[in-house]
């Protein structure tokens, strides 16, 4: 395979399948996880979808990929610590549906990264632009199938278009980290968004951390530098 190195278009041999991949696999993820958080918690069902970024990792050693010692010691912490920044309720009966929903979630979130960095190696942008197609024509023919929107009105679009842009910028930057360094340390680095998620909630709606939540930031923290290290 020819590593890219730019932004010019060459979209050949397998590029093209890899971009459709990952918009079926992050389609996917995103019907599970919404519906495992509808029927579930936050707090047990973010933490186990961000452990989809095992998934990479496990899919990249199979390719060639050689993290040194101190990147798997901070793969490791910063998993964890993500995982507890996600505040997990360890009390109370635990439902399966949501926690099986949550599971494949991280799995097809895991899949469709790996497919992403994939493309991303032939041609980036186009990458992009195959896999939100795909994604995009997949809730198509589901809202006409199913008739129904899902309950999204006009007053909606505009905030919807600013968490689209968001998300095609986020798989952008992965994209563009992974496909010119390890798939399995970037995954692990952009599975951190349960940290982002605090920070938001803690400046727009005030919440305050919990315990295990702020030594889940800290640990997070710790294993990013040792990843950088």
């Amino acid at each position: 395979m020819v590593r890219n190195t730019g932004f010019a278009p060459s979209f050949t041999g397998n590029g093209p399948l890899w971009a459709v991949a990952a918009g079926v696999a992050g389609a996917l993820g995103l019907v599970c996880f919404y519906t495992a958080l509808a029927s579930g918690t936050m707090g047990v069902v973010a933490p186990i979808s961000s452990l989809g970024a095992l998934v990479p990792v496990f899919l990249g050693l199979l390719t060639g990929e050689h993290p040194s010692t101190l990147a798997w010691v901070g793969m490791a912490v910063a998993v964890a610590g993500a995982a507890m920044a996600s505040g997990p309720e360890l009390t109370g009966a635990v439902p399966p549906r949501p926690v099986v929903l949550a599971a494949v979630a991280a799995a097809c979130f895991g899949t469709a990264l790996y497919c992403l960095d994939r493309g991303a190696r032939y041609a980036l942008v186009e990458t992009l632009w195959g896999m939100r197609a795909t994604s995009v024509a997949l809730f198509l023919i589901a809202g006409l199938l199913a008739r129904s929107v899902g309950g999204t009105r006009g007053r909606d679009l505009p905030a919807l278009a600013v968490i689209g842009l968001a998300d095609v910028t986020a798989n952008g930057l992965f994209a563009f980290a992974s496909s010119r360094g390890m798939v399995s340390v970037a995954s692990v680095l952009g599975s951190l968004y349960p940290v982002a998620t605090l920070f938001w909630a803690r400046v727009l709606l005030g919440e305050r951390l919990r315990h295990v939540q702020t030594v889940g930031v800290l640990l997070t923290l710790v294993g990013v530098v040792a990843i950088a290290l």
